[in-house]
Formats: structure tokens, sequence, C-alpha cells
């Protein structure tokens, strides 16, 4: 290894310090600034996403309304606009209730853990490139934090999820929650392997971990060298494998109200309730996000390079158009049996994300890609 870069390897990464000399004409004498800069930025993640979250509850509501013939919330405020500060202020207000048999420390400490983890990758992701303030010489990039191996710490910290669901479901104290904990244990660690395995292919062809360098290196010819058309079989492999790690229909098996009551949240209400919703969807917009950077070029689009605030307004639209996706097939697909989930993801998934490995490092080791 030398400087940083692995030699006689497909793979290099840049180090912090290279990273350092990149951004020098972004330091400035007043190193407070960046830092009150940086923690400005992750108040603004945190409130932002908080936000998205609420107003994302109406309009998967009104959709699924629209898609099922129904008409869905409309009485709080115009057109049922309301209704996120509604159910946020009946949420916070409701007694907490504790069941009698729960473990209470991990009881409340489950909902606690979901939301931490579904928090914590949105530092990495790059929404944008290198940006200028207007009539200022101030320049940043639009991501809080970037380092080599950033693909594999959202990866990791994503994966303790299933902790939270899993704990929740035991501490609970009822035998249909601890049954949704289990099978959200099984389910997830079984759709883990193939979620990994279907973005080895993009980091073969990328040569790196850092979902900057991953982003950058999608912006030829004029920023739509989107990875999707050379990782197709990835691109899907991963989009289904997002599906079950998020519990969305039609892999909700861990949420079966059909069988389960509610599953792993049973037995919790009120703002404990809501703080698992809340980590439902900041789940979904990661993995969209997670998606968006890794197969559809992130920021990248037409003219980027001349407006390079356009980067953020491609990246938020890709972001949603996944999302959307998501509510779509919740209000068209129905749920699989767990058997057929777990036959799917072990016999039809898994297989495939193997494939699309091989077929990429030997696509790779030929230079065709």
């Amino acid at each position: 290894m030398t400087n940083g870069v692995v030699q006689g390897s497909a793979l290099s990464f840049e180090t912090a310090a290279d990273f350092n000399i990149r951004f020098k004409n972004m330091e400035t004498n007043s190193a407070p600034f960046f830092l009150i800069a940086k923690l400005i930025a992750i108040l603004a993640i945190f409130t932002v996403f908080t936000l998205l979250v609420l107003i994302m509850t109406l309009v998967e509501r009104r959709m699924l309304a629209f898609i099922q013939g129904r008409l869905g919330p409309n009485r709080v405020g115009i057109g049922g606009i309301l209704q996120p500060v509604a159910d946020g202020l009946k949420s916070l207000l409701k007694e907490k209730i504790t069941p009698v048999e729960a473990r209470k420390f991990i009881f409340f400490i489950a909902p606690a853990i979901v939301v931490t983890v579904a928090f914590l990758p949105l530092i990495v992701y790059p929404i944008g490139p290198v940006v200028t303030i207007p009539f200022t010489t101030i320049s940043f990039p639009l991501y809080i934090a970037r380092f080599d191996i950033s693909l594999i710490y959202v990866l990791a910290v994503t994966s303790v999820g299933v902790y939270g669901v899993a704990l929740a479901g035991w501490s609970s104290g009822n035998k249909y929650s601890l049954m949704g904990g289990l099978r959200s244990s099984a389910q997830m660690i079984s759709y883990e392997l193939s979620l990994g395995l279907s973005v080895i292919g993009v980091i073969l062809m990328s040569g790196s971990l850092d979902l900057v360098s991953i982003v950058e290196r999608q912006s030829a010819w004029g920023g739509m060298s989107w990875n999707v058309f050379f990782q197709p079989l990835g691109f899907i492999t991963y989009l289904t494998a997002a599906f079950a790690e998020t519990n969305r229909v039609p892999f909700d098996l861990p949420e079966a109200e059909t069988e389960l009551v509610a599953g792993y949240h049973t037995e919790y209400g009120a703002i404990h309730f809501a703080l698992f919703m809340l980590g439902e969807y900041l789940n979904m917009f990661t993995v969209a996000m997670l998606a968006t950077t890794l197969f559809l070029g992130g920021y990248n689009g037409p003219g980027v390079n001349i407006f390079p605030w356009l980067g953020a307004v491609y990246f938020i639209v890709k972001c949603g158009v996944f999302v959307f996706f998501y509510i779509w097939v919740r209000g068209t697909l129905p749920r699989f049996r767990f058997d057929q989930l777990m036959n799917f993801g072990w016999k039809v998934l898994l297989p495939l994300s193997i494939f699309n490995l091989v077929l990429s490092a030997t696509l790779s080791a030929l230079g065709w890609i």
C-alpha cells in the first residue's frame, strides 16, 4: 500500500489527507465557522427529515386511498393537510402504558435504538456537489461527513436496526410481539446478504467504497452514466432486498396485522409507537438515498457542471420517484406468507445476487465495465 492506494488491486481509496488537500480551497482561517456549519447541518437534517416523515404519512395515506378508490384523510385542515400535526400531537399527549410482563428498560430503549440507527446514515449521503453561496466566495459540499468506507458504514449501521425490532418484540412479554421480532430477525438477516452482495458490482465498477467517489464516477455522458445501466440485475436485487429490509409490503411479515395484531410493536402506544413509525419511514428514505447514490447517478444530471445547485434538485427528485414506487407497491401487491418470503430470499434472490457478483467480477477483470 502506497499513499493510501492499494497497488495491484481494482480498488483504490482516497485517504483523509487526500480529501483535505482536494478541498483545501474550502478551508479558511476560521475553523470554528466550519464546526458551526456542520452542527447546523446536522440539526437541519434532523429537523427536515422529521418533517418529511410527517408529510409522507399524509402523502402515503392519500395515495393509497386514490389507488384503492377511497378518500383518505381530508378533515383536519384544508384537504387534510394538518392531519400529520394532529397525529403527532395525539401521540405526544396519549398515556404511555407499559405491560406488566414487559422487561421495562429494554421495552423503553428499543424504539430509541430504531430511530437512532435510522438517523445515523444520513450524514454521509452526498446530496449535491461542492456549491458556492451566491454573492460570496464560501464553498462547501452538500454532505456532512466523508470517509473512505462510507458505504460499509451505511450497511453496518442499518444492519443494527434489527436489534431494536427484536428487542421490542422480546421485551413486550407478548407472544405475538415475540413472533414479530423473530420474523423480523430472520427476514433482515436473510435479505441483508442479498442487499450486500447486490452492491459489490458497483464497488467493482467504481473502485471505491466512498459514496462521493461512487457518485463522481457516474458523471460521464453529461451526468447520465448511471450504474443502473451497467448493473440492472444488481439494481433489481437491491430493490427487492430493500423492501424486505424496511418491512414494507409485500415483505411486512413482522407487522402482519392479520396474523400478529401489529407484530413486534403490538404493546407500544403513544410516542413509543410513533418512534417506530419514524424509524420505518427514515429507513425508507435511507434505502431510497442509497439506491440513488449507487445506481441512479446520485446528484448527477444534465447541467450540474454549470449549475451545481441543480444537483440537489436531481437527487431529491430521484429519491422521490423511489419513494413513490414504495407506496405504489404497497397499494398494489399482496403480502407473502412467511415461508414464501424465506424461500424467495434464500432460493431466488440470494442465487441471483451471487450470479450478479460473479458476472460483475468477470466483466471487471476483462475490462468491459
